[in-house]
This record gives C-alpha cells, sequence and structure tokens, in this order.
C-alpha cells in the first residue's frame, strides 16, 4: 500500500489488536497514532475523557479503527472491565502498551502520602494491573508484545522527585522479570526510558518551575541531552512501535532509553 507521496506503508500491526493507556496526548497520542495508521484497532485508555474523545474524532476522521475506554488504571476493577471488554469484543489482544505517567515534586518529609499514592498507583501500579489482566488474554492467543513506561530517571535521579523515580525504577525492574517469567508464553515484555519529551507532563513542569519562560526551559533543558534538543512525541512512538512488533521479535527485558544520549553523558 502506498501513501499520500507514494511511499510504501508498511502495516505492521494489520489485524492486530493493541491497548494503549495514556493515550489522550502526549506519547500515548502519538503511540496511538503509529497503531492506527498502521493496521491496528486500537483500543485507547484514559481518565481524560474530554481528550480521549478528542483523539476519536480524529481517528475517525482518517478511518482508522479505534475505541475510546475511559479507566482509571490504578483501578483495578476498572482494568479488569476494560481488559474483558476489549477481549470479548475482538478474543484476542496482541500489544500492550503502557503509557500512563503521572508526576508530583517535593522532598519526601513533606510529600503527602496521597500524592506518593497518586504517583505509584498510577506508575507502577497501573502498569502492574494493566500487565496482570492483560497477559492471560496474551496467553491464550499464542503471545504478545507489552511495553512499558520506564524513565532515564530510573538510573540518574533528581532533586524532588522521589515517588516518580521510585515508580520507574519499579517499571523497570517489574519488565525484566515479567520477560523472564513470559518469554515460554510467547510474550515479549520490554520498556522505554524517555528523557527530555515535549509532551503536556513536561511542559507542566516548565510552568512550575519557570513561569516566566517555559519554552525556553523546555529547551534549555532539552540542550543537555548531546542530541542537543528536546525529544518529539512522535520519535518516541517509533521505539514503542518497533519494540511492539516483530521487528524486535529477539528483543525482551530490554529498557530502552530515548533520551538522546542523556544518560551517556558525563555531568562537567
Amino acid at each position: 500500500m502506498s501513501g499520500r507521496s507514494g511511499e510504501l506503508v508498511v502495516k505492521r500491526f494489520e489485524g492486530k489488536v493493541a491497548l494503549v493507556t495514556g493515550a489522550a496526548k502526549g506519547i500515548g497520542a502519538s503511540v496511538v497514532n503509529v497503531f492506527a495508521a498502521e493496521g491496528a484497532h486500537v483500543a485507547l485508555c484514559d481518565i481524560d475523557e474530554v481528550g480521549l474523545l478528542e483523539r476519536q474524532r480524529d481517528h475517525d476522521d482518517q478511518g482508522h479503527h479505534v475505541s475510546c475506554h475511559v479507566v482509571d488504571v490504578s483501578d483495578a476493577a476498572e482494568v479488569e472491565k476494560v481488559v474483558h471488554d476489549v477481549f470479548g469484543q475482538f478474543e484476542h489482544i496482541d500489544v500492550l502498551a503502557n503509557l500512563a505517567g503521572v508526576v508530583r515534586y517535593g522532598e519526601l518529609p513533606e510529600f503527602s502520602v496521597d500524592d506518593w499514592d497518586f504517583v505509584i498507583g498510577t506508575n507502577l501500579r497501573g502498569t502492574f494491573l494493566m500487565c496482570k489482566y492483560v497477559i492471560p488474554c496474551m496467553k491464550l492467543h499464542g503471545g504478545g508484545s507489552i511495553v512499558n513506561t520506564s524513565s532515564v530517571q530510573a538510573y540518574s535521579s533528581q532533586a524532588t522527585t522521589a515517588a516518580y523515580s521510585a515508580s520507574k525504577g519499579g517499571v523497570a525492574s517489574l519488565t525484566r522479570t515479567l520477560a523472564v517469567d513470559h518469554f515460554k508464553d510467547g510474550i515479549r515484555v520490554n520498556a522505554i526510558a524517555p528523557g527530555v519529551i515535549r509532551t503536556p507532563m513536561l511542559m507542566s513542569a516548565a510552568n512550575l518551575f519557570a513561569p516566566d519562560d517555559p519554552e525556553g526551559a523546555i529547551v534549555e533543558w532539552g540542550s543537555h541531552q548531546p542530541i542537543g534538543r528536546p525529544i518529539e512525541p512522535e520519535e518516541v512512538a517509533e521505539v514503542v512501535a518497533f519494540l511492539a512488533s516483530e521487528s524486535s521479535s529477539c528483543v525482551s527485558g530490554a529498557v530502552y532509553l530515548c533520551d538522546g544520549g542523556l544518560l551517556a553523558k558525563l555531568a562537567v
């Protein structure tokens, strides 16, 4: 099949069912774009109903096959229901991309228990719950691919991000264990570790820490990466698509850095 410019469009996900969390914006929305354009039916999951409806309209206009599901990934009953509904409709789930993520800032003594539970609940518990309920569905049909979201902060942290860093370190460890446990089931489990990515989360941080010039802060933060700039969500989505597809058939238990070389660079 050819695209608008006559280039060959590869349909890596033709006939596949992909479930994407954090799908209303940021990296999640970009991942949905790739999966849908390459033939998948994509179940968009997010707590942001308004954002989901906007994505639904976008994909309907393009003739893509998507469905939207309002779900709090930290809620076991809601996660079980959405997985049951998607599996019940299609009788298979081939790809799970866990992109839902949140952050709260503060030094630990003043960090509220509610904020800790919110960050760990969304980032780590949410990943656990999605995997818990999707893996049995994948096993029934011979396997699948799971892509989780860790962070460079699983490896090298910043001030006031204890909960976020802990959650992302947990995701990296969870990913490796699930890969070991389920390769026998034909299920590959990998993760991405983003650096400075131009997302709504990054913009919120810029508005918080540099309210007079948030865009300048984003550019400055991106300049610390050897790539010399912030990374766009679409760039990370291509890495997720690679890990989700058969192009990475020999890869499992990996945490792929999407950080423009940030962790490769010594501070001087």
